[in-house]
């Protein structure tokens, strides 16, 4: 990308009404990863991560666990706080990047192992991924295709990261986020959402090696291609951006102002991208949550993790405005103004 910034064309946003959340769940696993440990592991200083990042802790998953494993975890916690039972299910979405195996789809993994008869529904938009599939969801529903949806995100980023890049492995976590999604008053639901890409930017986060483009081969795991790559800065800047600029749309579409609403779950990946963003539309840091020091970025398990503990900490009631956005690799984002 050019140093100078280019014009940004987002699509116009819309509208989803008549639907609601009724339960959240998440999971992370159990081995904690402490700056100190990457201190030991690295060699770099472990406040410099906490000064650029914001993280202090991430989660890793177990040597037996994969995204199905978080993911159905996450699920069960879910159903078991609605009293929802799995043939009450008749719609699985699921937003991941870091599926089980190139196929058959971890969705489909996840539909036999929860015991659900339904469609099930895999789309990757990386850290976007959780909102991707909550839109996706919201849609079914109001179209009368679905009656009740579990939408969930989750990754596992510690499969895909270089052990060795102190630019990258500090950053990411696993974990996972569910939610069930049904049909709601005509006053709830998605008063706007600005949902979109920029594939120009796709290669600044990128994983070149394990696709058809570039089927893997011995001489890619010595190169390193079947890891994560980011540009760090890059991304950086555009995350600001998006995020900024995506919020400031939902709410002009619903002709409110910031302060109008009651919660903000930005995607957890960068304290400073955060802070950068609402700072400009000056939304008080009171106002925004934030697990970022728990987990560091869990990619799609992001936000539905952020959701289900904000619900856990009484933040979020019933009429309450809720701002979440989710940007990723891709380059893509999706960002709602929800009334619950």
């Amino acid at each position: 990308m050019d140093s100078e910034k280019k014009p940004t064309h987002r699509p116009r946003c819309r509208q989803l009404m008549g639907v609601r959340v009724i339960s959240t769940g998440s999971y992370v696993p159990s081995t904690v990863l402490d700056n100190n440990h990457l201190h030991a592991m690295l060699g770099f200083d472990s406040d410099w991560i906490v000064k650029r990042t914001g993280i202090l802790e991430r989660r890793h998953a177990a040597p037996h666990e994969a995204t199905s494993d978080l993911c159905i975890e996450a699920a069960n916690r879910c159903l078991k706080k609605a009293g929802v039972e799995a043939k009450d299910i008749d719609l699985l979405v699921l937003g991941t990047f870091t599926p089980d195996m190139s196929f058959p789809s971890t969705a489909s993994i996840i539909q036999d192992r929860l015991g659900l008869v339904c469609p099930a529904i895999e789309v990757e938009a990386a850290c976007a991924g959780f909102m991707y599939a909550l839109i996706t969801a919201a849609s079914y529903i109001v179209s009368g295709a679905s009656d009740m949806a579990l939408v969930i995100g989750g990754d596992t980023n510690s499969r895909i990261l270089n052990p060795n890049d102190i630019k990258t492995f500090p950053l990411f976590g696993d974990g996972a986020g569910a939610v069930l999604l049904t049909r709601g008053r005509p006053d709830q639901g998605i008063l706007s959402y600005s949902m979109g890409s920029d594939g120009a930017g796709g290669m600044l986060l990128c994983r070149e090696s394990g696709g058809s483009r570039m089927p893997p081969k011995p001489e890619h795991l010595v190169e390193g291609k079947h890891f994560m790559y980011m540009d760090g800065r890059a991304v950086f800047r555009w995350a600001v951006d998006i995020l900024c600029d995506t919020i400031q749309d939902v709410l002009n579409y619903s002709n409110l102002q910031p302060n109008d609403v009651d919660l903000y779950i930005p995607h957890q990946a960068n304290i400073r991208i955060i802070n950068a963003s609402i700072d400009v539309l000056k939304i008080p840091r009171s106002k925004v949550f934030n697990n970022l020091d728990k987990y560091g970025n869990t990619s799609a398990g992001s936000i539905p993790l952020a959701l289900d503990e904000a619900f856990t900490e009484g933040r979020v009631k019933d009429g309450n405005l809720i701002v979440m956005s989710g940007f990723g690799a891709g380059l893509v984002w999706g960002t709602a103004l929800m009334r619950w």
